[in-house]
């Protein structure tokens, strides 16, 4: 087994752990609130069960597709099983507005049609704090593989906890209302507290949905990062023996990138001495994207169109 392979498991070893932590901690966050919003009658706590319940199944998901996109290409998916990432990324996106349509129409009937008495209790706070912790600390550690091994999937869903630190901060801050509501009986306006917290949180929701579903539809459309084909365009172009690059195309598929660039060369040099050029355009490239999957496409050059180093793209 080659260190490349070796190297190759253990990544797929650790996004895998990261994603498994998530799904228990789902589990556990899930299990707390429902619990507890349901002893409170606490509407900012139940969506926050149901955003937790829909995240659940998200890192489900999530925990799938890091497993299945590491899957090596085959004749029928020549790019590799990387878009499975992305498919979930886009999961995700659906979830996450099916939670924000039942939070929004629970608030309104609360707000407006049937008032709800709440239940203020130590045990609220401890499981928004709770949720808090665990939140801040599950986030991270997926932020961390996320960057670490350009996982589409595991950023998806390192965004979607972190929001939930907002949104649990949000609820707490509406049984804090209530609570003062209480103890301040001219302030009994206070006791919807709860039910707007519970459209802040669907209002993050929204936001957090249409940023991950804006991202996930261009990376299942192929777009390319804006300026990313330009900045490889300038660095091929600074490797001596390279008279221009043009047609420079990528795309990604989950974690890895795949480049195709024509470049203009001295066409009378040897086939050796072209392939070695061509391997230091893929060096060149890999430093701004490591372990690209780059594809170097030499065409002779022709004097009377252009000159080495002039930059421009062939006529």
């Amino acid at each position: 087994m080659t260190i490349v392979n070796i190297q190759h498991q253990s990544g797929e070893l650790e996004k895998s752990h990261a994603a498994l932590s998530s799904v228990l901690a789902a589990v556990v966050l899930t299990t707390f609130k429902i619990v507890v919003g349901l002893m409170t009658g606490s509407l900012g706590i139940l969506a926050e069960a149901a955003h937790s319940g829909l995240d659940l199944v998200a890192a489900l998901v999530t925990f799938l597709a890091v497993r299945l996109s590491g899957k090596p290409a085959d004749s029928d998916h020549p790019y590799g099983h990387g878009k499975i990432e992305n498919l979930s990324a886009l999961f995700e996106t659906l979830l996450l507005l099916i939670t924000c349509v039942w939070i929004i129409y629970e608030a309104i009937i609360r707000l407006f049609y049937k008032p709800a008495e709440i239940d203020v209790s130590i045990w609220g706070f401890i499981v928004m704090l709770t949720s808090i912790g665990i939140d801040f600390s599950r986030s991270r550690m997926l932020y961390r593989a996320a960057r670490k091994y350009r996982s589409q999937a595991l950023e998806a869903d390192a965004l979607h906890f972190s929001t939930d630190i907002w949104s649990s901060s949000v609820v707490i801050v509406g049984l804090l209302l209530v609570l003062v509501s209480e103890k301040v009986p001219s302030l009994r306006f206070l006791r919807q507290a709860d039910a707007i917290a519970a459209l802040g949180v669907a209002l993050i929701v929204i936001y957090v949905s249409i940023q991950l579903g804006i991202r996930t539809v261009q990376a299942l459309l192929d777009s390319a990062p804006v300026g990313l084909a330009e900045e490889i365009k300038t660095a091929v172009e600074t490797v001596p023996g390279v008279a221009n690059c043009h047609n420079v195309r990528l795309r990604h598929s989950g974690p890895s990138y795949f480049i195709d660039v024509h470049v203009l060369l001295d066409g009378e040099q040897s086939l050796n001495e072209a392939h070695a050029l061509t391997e230091t355009i893929e060096d060149a490239i890999n430093k701004i994207l490591p372990e690209a999957d780059v594809t170097v496409h030499p065409e002779p050059l022709v004097e009377e169109s252009i000159s080495v180093g002039d930059g421009g793209d062939p006529s």
